[in-house]
């Protein structure tokens, strides 16, 4: 680890300032990813600026319906507060997929967006790496490439994103809140994260200066048919090898609104509006899911050690779909697959 100065900012606009007045510093709050990534030297920034203490913990309805939670809330206190179990048990559901229950309460909401690859060549500083050294070479492509991605792929990186929890947030339509030198803005978090192309250094669409200070849910949060579903290599402390969002609204059998998002397979959570529609006013049968998953994978590349995930998320997506028409979501505490 490199020798690095530490500021704590004051407020939101103080980080702002200290953002601004060293480029290559760093945001820090629970540092469940960042201080790893120290640790390893893939990141070695000039400062640490800790947000931890800023007032950034609430979680508040809206006039509107919607639900704003503060960047700093705590994985943990999300998953288990009363008005996600409840609204948003979808949301609940991910974040509990993931990690162990020490990280999940160190973890803040923010930072779990913002969390890196977990590709072993980005962790490797001996080999070559796009999103590490750019411009380096993408060691994945032709080396092991079991864990990588099949969508939205590109000559410089095959890397996945390994966030469970942003699965759940792109199916629910959720919006990031973010703050900068020129004040406040909000973005998609669909259109947050970033697919690689030629510049997979960069993760999101975050500018320069920019934090996160919220994540807004809208008010539909399907909290009756919906599910979330993990294929790992273990059943616990493992990332996805595929991890499917589904989220349904029913008319009797008829399907009213659907959205499904996947993870595991892409450089962002990957979901496709034309899937989406083609599930709406059709009945919930397994030949609509399958056609669905069709739509979903299109244009999936396989490399030479992880085509397996080609068929593995079709599967995943007509399974896990299927629990969220019958009402009966992945249980996260009892991680055999239902």
């Amino acid at each position: 680890m490199n020798n690095f100065h530490y500021s704590r900012a004051a407020d939101v606009a103080d980080a702002i300032r200290l953002l601004a007045a060293d480029p290559d510093a760093k945001l820090i709050a629970g540092g469940t990813n960042l201080i790893d990534l120290m640790k390893e030297n893939v990141e070695r920034p000039s400062g640490l600026i800790d947000i931890s203490r800023l007032p950034l913990r609430k979680l508040e309805e809206t006039a509107d319906g919607s639900l704003r939670i503060g960047a700093l809330v705590p994985n943990s206190d999300l998953a288990y507060h009363p008005l996600i179990e409840q609204r948003y048990p979808l949301l609940a559901s991910a974040i509990l997929a993931g990690a162990s229950a020490q990280l999940r309460n160190m973890a803040s909401v923010g930072g779990n967006l913002m969390q890196r690859t977990r590709c072993a060549y980005f962790y490797d500083t001996a080999t070559p790496c796009n999103k590490r050294n750019p411009g380096s070479g993408c060691s994945a492509i032709d080396g092991l490439n079991r864990n990588h991605a099949i969508l939205g792929t590109s000559p410089s990186c095959i890397a996945t994103n390994p966030s469970d929890m942003s699965v759940a947030l792109a199916a629910l339509g959720a919006l990031v809140h973010v703050a900068g030198p020129s004040g406040e803005r909000t973005i998609a978090l669909a259109d947050f994260h970033r697919l690689p192309g030629d510049k997979p250094h960069l993760d999101t669409n975050l500018g320069t200066g920019e934090i996160i200070i919220a994540i807004e849910l809208p008010p539909l949060g399907f909290a009756q048919n919906y599910s979330y579903l993990k294929i790992r290599d273990r059943l616990s402390y493992a990332f996805a090898l595929v991890s499917v969002a589904a989220a349904l609204e029913l008319e009797g059998n008829a399907i009213s609104q659907a959205r499904i998002a996947l993870g595991g397979v892409a450089h962002k959570p990957w979901r496709s509006l034309e899937a989406e529609a083609a599930l709406r006013g059709q009945a919930a049968t397994a030949d609509h899911f399958s056609h669905a998953a069709d739509l979903l994978l299109a244009g999936a590349t396989a490399r030479a050690h992880n085509g397996f995930k080609i068929e593995l998320a079709r599967r995943a997506i007509v399974r896990t779909l299927t629990q969220a028409a019958n009402a009966t979501p992945q249980s996260q505490a009892h991680k055999k697959i239902a």
